[in-house]
């Protein structure tokens, strides 16, 4: 068994998960688990730079977690950043803050290799079941990219594309500094037109129609499951292999575009940091549905996180 923490930095969120791995069983019994809005990715779409209020919210947040892995002892760790570390040109400021308080380095890793560590973290538990064909189709809807892997107990294809709720909502949804509320039909359509033509971008490496089960990852998936059970608040458990039609989909995603602010920050599941960009990652996921013509998307509460962890457990110290 190892004790091992695992940390996730992407464009919306910084996610933490300390966690104990059994390579004997296959299972992670989880010590602590949590997810922090910090926007890191505010404005790199715009400027090509990572704003210094940005990574002051990231850099609270490793304070944080460092007092929590301490406390629970994890004898590893390591920190992935994904999308909005990619873009930016101060990115090294980035990674200087993390390593004074962290003590490791993150890896700014690919979107390739983001896409196989979701794949992992989310199929490891499923590979047994017979209720869900194979191939899966693994998609992390994130705050910068959206990530497509498809495989049966491996990787067959992967590519990670330029979408996602963030991205989607600063691109598309912001006038004059602010997120229109509700959108327009124009902004919608412009939105979807660049979803379409991302879809088109990932099929041409990644044979998305070839997908029996689709499983969804991150909180953009997640939230609409809340959403589609009426759930009186964020329940992990409940959405976890929750199973949401593409018709449970389209309702939401329409209702999300047409809704105020106000209207989607009184949903009692709702996270106050995706108020603004949640219609976004809505529409991505229903696009995604469409294209590959499934009828229900499985969302998990296992992802990059624990697809990190277990590779913590394979590859040794850090």
């Amino acid at each position: 068994m190892s004790r091992v923490a695992a940390i996730d930095c992407g464009t919306n969120s910084i996610r933490l998960l300390v966690a104990d791995a059994h390579p004997g069983t296959g299972e992670l019994t989880d010590l602590d688990r949590r997810m922090t809005i910090v926007r890191l990715g505010e404005g790199v779409d715009r400027t090509g730079r990572l704003a210094p209020q940005a990574l002051e919210r990231t850099f609270a947040a490793c304070r944080a977690y460092a007092e929590i892995i301490g406390r629970h002892g994890a004898e590893r760790t390591r920190f992935v950043a994904t999308s909005a570390s990619r873009d930016a040109e101060n990115r090294d400021d980035f990674v200087r803050g993390v390593v004074d308080i962290l003590g490791v380095e993150p890896e700014v890793i690919t979107g390739d290799q983001e896409a196989a560590f979701s794949f992992t973290g989310a199929t490891k538990e499923l590979t047994g079941r017979t209720d869900l064909r194979r191939p899966f189709l693994v998609v992390d809807i994130g705050g910068g990219s959206t990530e497509f892997v498809l495989g049966d107990d491996r990787v067959r294809a992967a590519r990670s594309v330029d979408v996602g709720c963030v991205r989607m909502t600063e691109r598309h949804l912001v006038r004059d500094g602010a997120v229109t509320d509700p959108p327009t039909a124009g902004q919608v359509a412009a939105m979807r037109a660049d979803i379409e033509s991302a879809l088109d971008l990932a099929e041409k490496t990644v044979p998305l129609r070839e997908a029996h089960t689709l499983v969804g990852l991150a909180g953009s998936v997640t939230t609409v499951s809340a959403i589609a059970q009426d759930l009186p608040g964020y329940d992990s458990a409940a959405i976890h292999h929750s199973r949401i039609s593409r018709e449970r989909v389209r309702e939401i995603s329409d209702w999300l575009l047409r809704s105020t602010h106000a209207e989607r920050a009184a949903v009692p599941s709702m996270h106050p940091g995706r108020v603004d960009v949640i219609a976004a990652g809505a529409l991505v996921l229903l696009a995604v549905m469409e294209r590959v013509d499934a009828w229900e998307v499985v969302a998990s509460e296992h992802d990059i996180l624990d697809g990190i962890a277990w590779s913590l457990a394979a590859d040794g110290p850090r």
